[in-house]
């Protein structure tokens, strides 16, 4: 591997993180999860993920809030909440139902106001938002996972993009990230990102080998929370641009992993310290459009003079030639994290084999198991790990294959690589893509997609069941194409499978993705559906060009429709607006889904689990899902599982092997979901000229439960 495809990678990484424009209205979506708690708490405290539709400029942020209960009588109660971006942080009160809090009644309406804000994007916010409207699920008992929304406006302040001076005032600090998965917790010897506002001067600065500890005035020190000395990172970059304050540094090697406290010195001013998790390893892809999700960066080897970037189609772009993986080719992945190498961090590596060092590291291509043929440093380069590894001659192919890398155990971030069906073939090969939309999507052009659905959902938690629709017509690159064409998940999946999923987070955090998703405007649609459904030409509600309709005045949600969802034809039609022209979508709901017996509250891990079930249509696709988590050194780790078959089965078993990879005795996002799906695809003008390139409207009936797993 050449020193300048290894800055390629490095360049790719620090250009990571500029946001979007600030909008003045959007919706806010608030998961969370409080207790469980015994008796009657005098506070309660949740903690979770609030995500803004569209971005403010950041999509996501870690949420939290406390609420003291003085009074179980109190109808409603108010709190104070933040909510942690990487541009700042927005600070006000959030006033909920007493009773929606304590678990003793499963929907609820509130409101919440903006006061405040810190950092480059959000200082000096106002704003507010009327109307929440809220479900949960769980009981005080085992546990609540909470899930409200709402629109609004956020007037944001901020310092724009001139950023910290020399002598600016005291850092902040909003995140820590790994630099592949953007996601918080950092691998000994791996680069991480600290994001927040005064960390650094103006403009995009990066250093050279050997790394300092104190580059363009800045600093980086990680201090043991139970005290001690600190320790002190090597600088990669500082970047102080159009709003975006970050810092990317390695990690040293030596570090011993448990919790430290983070802070920033900008020209003699410390930051607050901001709680770090330190970990021996933790791998993480780079992505192509450093998101930490999507295409991953792995190079195709063509020859000892020619190392192709993995794409769609073969060609070149911007003078680097592209070409997708072939069966049988031999591959290099980037990333970072996988873990401590002799030698220091501050200078390029020789080269650092884990696998001759007892490691146990795997490449995961559409779910087949290779191992590597070098997995480690990358020669010349500080930080950044190249897997080197040769795909069999009977691997999956397609344009979005599944791909991460697992590391004694533990999973990488999920991204994906562009596999050509044969040796012989210039393009990888999708279902619904021609070679030439490939090749479009490859030179930067942009694929949408409609996906609309009807969700009908009983669970022992709500009173009613819960029926919904709600949609978007979403604009993706070629770097986003799994998620687009996973909006067909219910047609294309393979049948008969089990997948699980791991994923690692610190104390009140969550991802950080820079990607930003764009909508496009429909105008009106309204939803129509068979007799006894009480739904005719009843509109659906628009904000931010996200569609949503709650049915059924039994929900207890605000703005409910008089209606419920039966077996039968549903039409959604739509008026024309901005963006998308006039169009028409159907889908064919089957019976609803009834499990025999209901879902179990407990499930025994080792013994299995069998589900039987009627209703659905016999042809479409079922899926059962699990998942929950556990905390151990302020770091959760959360797992799920997918299981797919068809409703005609009427029977499933998720066996142990599958199941006993789930924490046991956990109340922290405990969950066992069982779906069908009717599909019906369909077709919408571009008011720019053109087609949508899919168009998917789903019927969904099921069950879901918060069990304990044993």
């Amino acid at each position: 591997m050449s020193r300048t495809c290894g800055f390629l990678v490095l360049t790719l990484l620090f250009c990571a993180g500029i946001q979007a424009a600030t909008p003045t209205s959007t919706n806010i979506t608030v998961e969370a999860i409080a207790g469980p708690f015994n008796g009657t708490p005098t506070s309660i405290s949740i903690a979770g993920s609030a995500r803004f539709s569209p971005g403010i400029p950041d999509v996501t942020g870690a949420f939290s809030a406390s609420f003291p209960i003085a009074s179980t009588t109190a109808t409603t109660v108010s709190g104070n909440f933040t909510i942690q971006m990487s541009g700042g942080n927005l600070t006000g009160t959030i006033t909920l139902p007493t009773a929606f809090l304590l678990g003793t009644t499963a929907s609820g309406n509130g409101s919440a106001t903006i006061t405040g804000g810190t950092g480059t994007s959000y200082s000096g916010s106002t704003g507010s938002f009327a109307s929440l409207s809220g479900t949960s699920l769980g009981s005080a008992s085992t546990g609540l996972v909470f899930s409200f929304t709402g629109s609004g406006s956020i007037t944001t302040g901020g310092s724009g993009g001139g950023g910290a001076t020399t002598s600016g005032p005291t850092p902040t600090v909003t995140a820590v990230l790994d630099a592949g998965s953007y996601t918080p917790g950092v691998a000994d010897g791996g680069i991480f990102v600290v994001k927040g506002s005064n960390l650094s001067a103006s403009g995009y600065n990066s250093s050279g080998f050997p790394l300092l500890t104190t580059y363009s005035s800045v600093s980086i020190t990680l201090t043991p929370t139970s005290g001690g000395t600190g320790t002190s990172a090597y600088m990669l970059y500082t970047y102080n641009q159009s709003g975006v304050n970050q810092l990317a540094a390695v990690l040293p090697s030596t570090l011993a992993a448990g919790s430290y406290n983070l802070t920033v010195t900008n020209s003699g001013s410390t930051s607050t310290p901001f709680a770090v998790q330190v970990v021996q390893s933790k791998p993480g892809l780079f992505t192509q459009d450093a998101s930490g999700a999507g295409l991953a960066i792995v190079q195709n080897y063509i020859s000892p003079t020619e190392l192709d970037i993995d794409r769609f189609t073969t060609g070149t772009v911007s003078g680097v030639t592209i070409s997708p993986a072939k069966p049988g080719q031999p591959l290099i992945a980037w990333g970072t994290g996988l873990g401590p190498v002799p030698g220091g961090d501050n200078v390029g590596s020789a080269g650092y084999d884990f696998l001759k060092n007892g490691g146990n590291v795997q490449a995961i291509v559409g779910g087949m198991a290779i191992t590597p043929n070098y997995a480690g440093r990358g020669p010349t380069l500080a930080g950044v790990d190249q897997i080197v590894f040769t795909l069999p001659s009977n691997v999956p192919t397609g344009c979005t294959v599944s791909f991460q890398i697992s590391v004694n155990g533990v999973l990488s971030n999920p991204t994906f690589i562009a596999i050509a069906p044969d040796p012989n073939s210039d393009a990888c090969v999708l279902a619904g893509f021609t070679t030439a939309q490939l090749q479009q999507l490859d030179q930067g052009g942009t694929y949408t997609v409609g996906t609309f659905s009807l969700l009908s959902e009983t669970s022992p938690q709500l009173a009613a069941p819960y029926n919904a629709a709600s949609g978007a017509f979403t604009q993706y690159t070629g770097f986003e194409l799994a998620s687009a064409t996973s909006s067909s998940t219910y047609a294309t999946s393979t049948s008969g499978s089990c997948t699980v999923y791991t994923v690692t987070s610190g104390p009140g955090t969550v991802v950080v993705n820079p990607a930003v998703t764009v909508h496009l405007d429909a105008g009106v649609i309204t939803l129509t559906g068979p007799a006894g459904s009480s739904l005719t030409n009843t509109p659906l509600t628009e904000t931010s060009d996200v569609y949503e309709l709650t049915i059924g005045t039994g929900s207890g949600v605000p703005g409910a429709v008089n209606g419920s969802i039966v077996a039968g034809t549903y039409t959604l039609n739509g008026a024309g607006g901005k963006d998308i022209g006039k169009f028409s979508a159907s889908v064919n709901v089957g019976n609803p889904l009834v499990v025999t017996g209901g879902l179990p509250s407990t499930v025994v891990r080792s013994q299995g689990l069998t589900l039987n079930w009627t209703g659905g249509n016999a042809s479409d696709l079922l899926e059962v899902i699990g998942s929950s988590g556990a905390t151990a050194s302020g770091v959760t780790t959360s797992v799920s599982f997918i299981c797919t078959t068809t409703a005609g089965a009427q029977t499933f078993t998720v066996p142990p092997s599958i199941l006993t990879q789930l924490p046991a005795g956990s109340s922290i996002g405990t969950l066992l979901e069982i779906t069908t799906g009717a599909i019906g695809s369909f077709s919408a003008p571009l008011t720019a000229g053109g087609s949508i390139g899919l168009g998917i409207f789903t019927g969904v009936t099921g069950a879901a439960n918060t069990p304990a797993y044993q």
